[in-house]
């Protein structure tokens, strides 16, 4: 690491699990007065090709040096706004510099969301921030959503004077998490697209296939060079939940999860629990050199849902999954059971995209277990090994996990996708022979959920998934094998703490 006393701390014992309310955890609950009024300029940053950022500037009204916050870096032109939401850090004794992403508002140029172009802008954003007068040279980064893969993605380019990052609802892949999910588009970011970056509308399209175009927006591609202190703050109910979880995996020592009860969002809006205190804990320690400034309690705060309700709300664990988490595998059965027993060896079929009626949704097959005698909780992945064969050349496969109440109110968990002919991988097309049986590993997005008894768990495999996937399968039929042998769901729980 680039300090040694980060080093330090990045080396602390990990904590054991233990049940908490975040609000019990000091970290989440930091925070100190306002000291500073703020004072507020445009400025224009420079950047290496002789193009400039438009910038505001808000700064503590005080002679002296201060560290510098980038306020969520994005396409969006919401500077003013973005700027009042700053204020709270400005007031405690930091600049803050909201910026237009090149090609956006009063930044000129071309828009490339996530591009490589738009990386060395944010570098160079950062480099110049860091060696004004009215700087102490430790930069941070933060912003949700855009912002937040925005300082994931110039976190692994590593400018030096970028010290640590808070990624709200960010990715770890743009290819695999935004555009095409399990190597099929997805007709949910279209509309994003059209709004924001329409030229996007070609050029992704250009790259089905995993190549260079896409490692360059990658973090996951450079995960090695993600060494700097990292705060996630994902959401259980979040589309981004997957790649949070993943980037923590990767680089345990030096990320934190926090993962709660809420949407795609600043969690803020969303839930009392989390304010800007832990935000100015984690600039305070990283940024202020604030020793008496907490860190998080435990490498992974993690909310179980439903909640308010069935889950048991906050828990702390050293990793993710939990320790003591272990692997169910349930067989899916000819009679529509889910079950620990595998069962006699089976087929049962299912049509995609023959109806010409688009009101006329493809079939799909139900497979559930019987009502829990006890409560269940999912804290990790859901897997689904499915074997099927397609008449078709290719074939997209979705599988969904609900929690079903008794009295059959269903409620989405989870879900995943997967092309069949990227069942190697994303980086090239494998034909799919007709009639012939693969083998699709489908991994679903994790959750912290609790099955409560009585309640039973569906799965649902189909060949559409719209709006999250195009319903771009070939018309056909697909062919699932079932029993021993055949399709199996494997899923992560971990023991009841109340």
């Amino acid at each position: 690491m680039r300090n040694g006393w980060i080093a330090a701390l990045l080396t602390l014992p990990l904590i054991v699990p233990t049940p908490a309310h975040a609000g019990t955890d000091p970290f989440f609950s930091y925070d100190r007065p306002a000291a500073y009024e703020v004072r507020t300029e445009r400025v224009s940053v420079p950047l290496r090709d002789g193009g400039h950022l438009a910038c505001d500037l808000h700064r503590p009204a005080a002679d002296g040096r201060f560290p510098v916050i980038v306020y969520d870096y994005t396409a969006y032109d919401q500077l003013e706004t973005l700027g009042r939401a700053a204020a709270y850090f400005v007031t405690r004794g930091y600049n803050a510099a909201v910026c237009n992403a090149r090609g956006s508002g009063d930044s000129p140029g071309r828009l490339d969301p996530f591009g490589p172009q738009e990386q060395r802008d944010n570098y160079d954003l950062i480099e110049w921030l860091g060696v004004q007068p009215w700087s102490t040279g430790k930069v941070g980064q933060m912003g949700v959503s855009y912002g937040g893969h925005s300082s994931l993605l110039v976190a692994v380019n590593k400018p030096p004077h970028l010290a640590a990052i808070i990624p709200v609802d960010g990715i770890s892949d743009w290819y695999e998490n935004t555009i095409y999910r399990g190597g099929i588009y997805s007709a949910r970011i279209r509309d994003w697209q059209r709004a924001v970056a329409p030229d996007t509308l070609v050029t992704y399209a250009q790259h089905p296939l995993y190549d260079d175009f896409w490692r360059e927006r990658s973090v996951k591609a450079r995960w090695a060079d993600l060494d700097i202190p990292v705060l996630e703050i994902a959401g259980w109910y979040d589309r981004y939940r997957a790649p949070m979880v993943e980037n923590f995996q990767a680089r345990p020592r030096n990320v934190w999860l926090v993962a709660g009860p809420w949407q795609h969002g600043w969690p803020a809006s969303q839930h009392a629990d989390i304010g800007n205190g832990p935000y100015l804990a984690w600039w305070d320690r990283w940024l202020a050199g604030r020793r008496d400034a907490p860190l998080p309690a435990a490498r992974v705060t993690s909310y179980e849902i439903p909640g308010p309700g069935a889950g048991a709300g906050w828990q702390r664990f050293a990793t993710w999954p939990p320790p003591g988490a272990r692997q169910t595998r349930l067989g899916l059965s000819a009679e529509g059971t889910l079950t620990t027993g595998a069962g006699a060896p089976a087929t049962r079929r299912f049509t995609v995209n023959t109806d010409p009626a688009p009101s006329t949704p493809d079939e799909r097959l139900t497979f559930q277990t019987h009502p829990y005698p006890r409560d269940v909780v999912l804290a990790g992945d859901i897997t689904a090994k499915v074997r099927a064969a397609f008449t078709a050349a290719d074939g997209n496969i979705a599988v969904v996990a609900e929690d079903v109440a008794p009295d059959g109110t269903a409620t989405r968990i989870t879900q995943g996708w997967l092309k069949a002919s990227h069942r190697f991988g994303h980086e090239r097309a494998v034909p799919v022979r007709p009639g012939r049986t693969y083998d699709l590993e489908i991994r679903a997005w994790p959750t912290h959920y609790r099955l409560s008894a009585g309640h039973s768990l569906r799965i649902i495999v189909s060949g559409d998934d719209h709006p999250e996937i195009d319903s771009d399968a070939p018309g056909g039929q697909v062919a699932l094998r079932l029993g021993r042998g055949g399709t199996e769901i494997h899923l992560t729980t971990w023991k009841d703490v109340r």
